[in-house]
């Protein structure tokens, strides 16, 4: 039989469209997935200390009652109970953070207790949630401890069947003690662990002194303690300015020991590493740096860790220093990393902000106090409900038999109860619900005992809420309580990291020590281009430059020497002549060394002598000498040490020799002047002083030498004259003189060499 068709369906009218600006669809939409990673996963909050992830983790095994005491559970039932009833971002993300909680070279305190492999110190991860197993530490029971007693407030889960904390109790400072590391929308948080003891003495010291500065507070939190260990090296004003700012850094390095051999022999062993460094990672770092022959003083190294960390270096002549040798691999390994410290936190759990170490405590104490008020109201609320009950049960008591024949022989025993005896609701309740074989136990003593103890009790905690006093009284008795559990004394509550001052190294000592010293000859061309070429080469006939370039100077030093440049504008930079290209080709342009201005041209190239002077002057005839120690610079950008007037420059460098005591000078004029040297100041920096005063052109030239040993110079057929004694007299002048023509002989150049 044929089956009627259905009369066509009425189509849906589809809705108005609404129009919507791109760009304010864009900025809602953005601005709301910026809140929810700020709020919902990235940033923690200043009262607890946790993210929402780990708070929800804690409380999810809060509900299994996986408490340090009892058996382990497996974490994939761990993971399972929190994705399903609080955290609906996946069963990896929620492992990981569980798995991080539990390892104790990543959380100073851990908060969860891991049975299984739950990943190592070298990177290895964890095992699959399937095979591990975990509960609660002592510690989280801490940040768990009062939360059925009203102590904060719950909200619906994401599926509104449930109710999860917005924050936990927190009966110990874990924002700090823990640290905590987040990337969220434009903002991020970076805070170290500290040592919880410190952190409460410095908790102790906000209660009794409100308005205590970072400073104050230091006095007893020394500076972060991480759980690996290692030693901090920044300075006491540095770490002030950290805590105080709530941002900065700190340098923390490993530390490690010299354990002697045989025979003058010796190695290093690092036993502690810094924080967040995997030591597989480090190791083949450090193998790879070997190999590529960038650790000159380190012959071999070795793993030797069991549990505990134990890296072997060997040096490859016990003739070098350890501290040289530790120094070179820190600046070059991760054996010395900066940890940041950006405390940028959600402040009472809504905004974020970054705060400083006295506003971190002081969000704590104040949430211990909320807490405090809070769990004292539910049990005075609780004391209040037992009362009435007493009350009602010592009636009974003075009353049984008249109760039971009421209850047996009323059709409707309440209304009969609270009529005869004027009970409340709740007493008549309770009196009805309790069974006949309970009764025998009453006794009216012991009613009137507990009665007369809870009466006590509401009395204490009426005095406790009704004095702001004694509420920081019994907060301060409760952080001394934590202090003394986690103290120095105790095997979590050590200190791990230590606090030293750097080395002082000489950075020239160190950049010796890290090349391999071997002579060499340092070759300038006229053009400004620089080469290196092994040896001491006196030769130079066979020397090739790039087009019509020529030789302007060249002069023997060795590989681990630095050289001085001074450019035209009275600028000095330095090179390193490890880093000089090779001789087989034309060099590279000194321009790529350092940063020299397009208009500016290279003066003069030559090695640094510690402790040595120069003469330097200016075309217009101003100089002075300068140490070279005074010209080295540690940047691209070199230092300002001559102030040059344009369309001056700088005309000419000139070494200072021991024992010299006067100065030559001579201008494009043709007119020679012999000055003490001693009318010459020495400076750092500046336009210096008029050494000879021209009427036409500028300075051509200038020597330093012994008056004694007489003036030489050298003419253009190579030949060297010398004028000393009485035949010197008449260029001998003062500072600012003209001067005359120079003696016979002198070349034509205006020049001393010729």
């Amino acid at each position: 039989m044929a089956k009627t068709p259905a009369p066509p369906s009425t189509p849906l009218t589809p809705p108005e469209p609404i129009e919507v600006g791109l760009r304010d669809a864009l900025e809602e939409r953005y601005l709301a997935y910026a809140l929810s990673t700020i709020m919902g996963r990235a940033l923690p909050d200043a009262r607890d200390g946790l993210k929402p992830v780990h708070r929800r983790i804690l409380y999810g095994m809060q509900v299994l009652r996986l408490d340090p005491a009892t058996a382990f559970k497996k974490c994939a039932k761990i993971v399972g109970d929190v994705m399903g009833d609080f955290h609906p971002h996946g069963d990896q993300a929620i492992y990981d953070a569980l798995v991080r909680l539990a390892q104790d070279f990543s959380s100073r305190y851990p908060l969860v207790d891991g049975q299984g492999n739950f990943g190592n110190i070298d990177g290895d991860p964890a095992a699959a949630y399937r095979y591990t197993e975990a509960r609660l530490t002592t510690t989280a029971k801490l940040l768990l401890e009062g939360i059925d007693d009203d102590a904060i407030d719950f909200r619906e889960n994401y599926s509104g069947d449930k109710q999860e904390p917005i924050v936990l109790p927190a009966a110990f400072p874990n924002l700090l003690a823990n640290g905590s590391q987040g990337i969220a929308v434009g903002m991020a948080t970076s805070i170290p662990p500290h040592n919880l003891a410190e952190l409460c003495s410095a908790a102790l010291l906000l209660i009794d002194k409100p308005d205590a500065t970072a400073a104050d507070l230091l006095e007893h939190v020394q500076g972060p303690d991480f759980p690996t260990g290692g030693i901090v090296v920044d300075s006491k004003a540095s770490i002030l300015d950290s805590y105080r700012t709530g941002r900065g850094g700190f340098r923390v390095r490993a530390r490690w020991t010299q354990e002697d051999g045989p025979k003058g022999a010796w190695v290093v062993v690092i036993t502690e590493i810094p924080y967040g460094v995997q030591k597989s990672r480090l190791i083949e770092k450090l193998a790879e740096l070997l190999n590529d022959k960038k650790l000159p003083l380190v012959a071999d190294l070795r793993d030797e860790s069991t549990e505990d960390v134990r890296v072997v270096i060997e040096p490859r002549t016990r003739s070098v220093s350890p501290a040289m040798m530790m120094e070179s691999l820190f600046r070059l390994s991760e054996l010395e990393t900066r940890v940041p410290l950006n405390m940028n936190v959600l402040v009472d759990g809504i905004v974020p902000r970054v705060v400083g170490l006295p506003e971190a405590l002081k969000q704590w104490i104040d949430h211990r106090r909320t807490v405090l008020l809070r769990r004292s109201r539910h049990r005075r609320q609780q004391i209040e409900h037992r009362l009435e009950v007493l009350a009602g049960m010592i009636v009974v008591f003075l009353n049984l038999d008249e109760v039971i024949r009421i209850i047996r022989e009323e059709d409707q025993p309440k209304p009969a109860l609270i009529a005869r005896f004027g009970l409340t609701d709740l007493q008549a309740d309770y009196i009805l619900d309790t069974r006949l074989r309970s009764l025998r136990r009453l006794e009216e003593m012991q009613l009137r005992a507990e009665h007369d103890k809870l009466v006590r009790e509401r009395d204490a905690i009426d005095a406790l809420l009704d004095s702001e006093a004694a509420q920081w009284k019994s907060i301060t008795k409760q952080i001394r309580d934590i202090r003394k559990a986690y103290g120095p004394d105790t095997a979590i509550g050590r200190r791990r990291t230590s606090f030293e001052d750097a080395p002082e190294i000489h950075a020239v000592a160190l950049s010796e020590a890290l090349t391999e010293r071997e002579p060499i000859t340092v070759l300038v061309s006229a053009k400004g281009w620089i080469r290196a070429m092994k040896g001491h080469v006196a030769d130079l006939a066979g020397v090739s430059f790039k087009g019509d370039d020529t030789l302007r100077t060249s002069f023997f030093t060795e590989s681990t020497a630095r050289l001085i440049v001074l450019a035209t504008d009275g600028k000095a930079f330095t090179i390193e002549a490890a880093k000089l290209p090779g001789g087989r080709g034309a060099g590279e342009p000194i321009r790529l060394m350092a940063d020299l201005d397009e208009a500016e041209d290279v003066v003069a190239v030559l090695p640094y002598g510690p402790g040595t002077s120069l003469l330097i002057a200016a075309s217009d005839g101003r100089g002075f000498v300068v140490s070279q120690d005074d010209l080295m610079s540690g940047t691209r950008k070199g230092r300002g040490v001559m102030g040059v007037d344009k369309p001056g420059r700088l005309k000419l460098v000139t070494a200072v020799p021991g024992g010299a005591d006067h100065v030559a000078t001579i201008g494009d004029n043709r007119k020679l002047l012999v000055l003490p040297l001693s009318q010459v100041a020495q400076m750092t920096r500046g336009k210096g002083m008029r050494l000879q005063r021209f009427k036409d052109g500028g300075l051509s030239d200038a020597k330093v030498f012994a008056l004694g040993d007489g003036l030489t110079w050298k003419d253009t057929s190579g030949r060297i004259w010398t004028v000393k004694g009485d035949d010197l007299l008449p260029w001998i002048g003062n500072r600012g003189e003209a001067g005359r023509l120079p003696p016979k002989g002198f070349p034509r150049n205006n020049m001393f060499s010729g």
